[in-house]
């Protein structure tokens, strides 16, 4: 599928940070989604490509977070997620790769700003209250499952959303692995009637599989590391750069 050996090592590094992102920076994920966007010219077979490893991903993170899980979050956002993955279904082959990477690096860059600019910059509010409000969740929810159907690239919707719950980081990754393994194992149905996940395509996955098991390794251990405050900034700071870069 990949004749050029440069080519495979974008694709083994998109892996591993698959992994690790799963696993432990959250925020890594749509650095991955870029890569593998460079890998293969079309961003829709990209995203055929990808969920399999992602899914993969998503187990090993839910065997060794599963405890932390909060249930209550995974509910609230779950079936307006379900909804927008309906709509990305019918709206895939209607827009084109270009509108769809402007797209949701707009909307990534933006939520990252507001993040931003309540955290550091508005006066101090209840801000668990306001952003547990059931129309953000629905508007987070819509929004993340189009994109996630689109481009795999929800992840750093959900990680805005969630960090501004002042989740516990264990708590945080915990409830996200859950979310996300529920949220691809939903998709794929969809990507098999659209032709993006093929026998061939899963083939390549597994060749790929081991690059994500390492990439989660290393971000358990990562994840041990980091304080609670510079868990919450790398989330949003690599969230913005990899909402900046889908514009690139």
């Amino acid at each position: 599928m990949i004749a050029d050996p440069l080519l495979w090592l974008f694709a083994a590094l998109g892996a591993f940070m698959v992994g690790v992102s799963k696993a432990g920076i959250t925020g890594l994920s749509i650095l991955s989604i870029a890569l593998f966007t460079h890998v293969f010219p079309s961003s829709k077979q990209a995203s055929g490509l990808v969920l399999p490893l992602l899914i993969f991903g998503d187990f090993v993170a839910v065997f060794a977070y599963r405890k932390h899980t909060q249930w209550h979050y995974v509910w609230r956002l779950f079936p307006w997620t379900g909804l927008g993955v309906v709509l990305g279904y019918f709206t895939l082959g209607r827009i084109s790769d270009h509108t769809t990477k402007l797209m949701i690096g707009g909307i990534i860059v933006s939520l990252a700003a507001l993040s931003f600019w309540r955290r550091y910059v508005s006066a101090p509010i209840d801000e668990r209250a306001a952003a547990l409000h059931w129309s953000v969740a629905a508007f987070i929810g819509v929004i993340a499952g189009f994109i996630t159907l689109v481009a795999n690239a929800a992840g750093p919707l959900m990680a805005i959303y969630l960090v501004a719950m002042r989740m516990p980081k264990m708590e945080y990754v915990g409830t996200t692995a859950v979310f996300f393994m529920l949220l691809n194992l939903f998709k794929v149905p969809f990507m098999v009637n659209l032709g993006l996940i093929t026998p061939q395509s899963f083939g390549f996955n597994l060749l790929l599989a081991p690059a994500v098991l390492l990439g989660a390794v290393t971000g358990r251990w990562l994840l041990m590391r980091v304080n609670q405050k510079l868990f919450e900034q790398l989330v949003l700071v690599l969230s913005a750069i990899g909402g900046i870069l889908l514009f690139l």
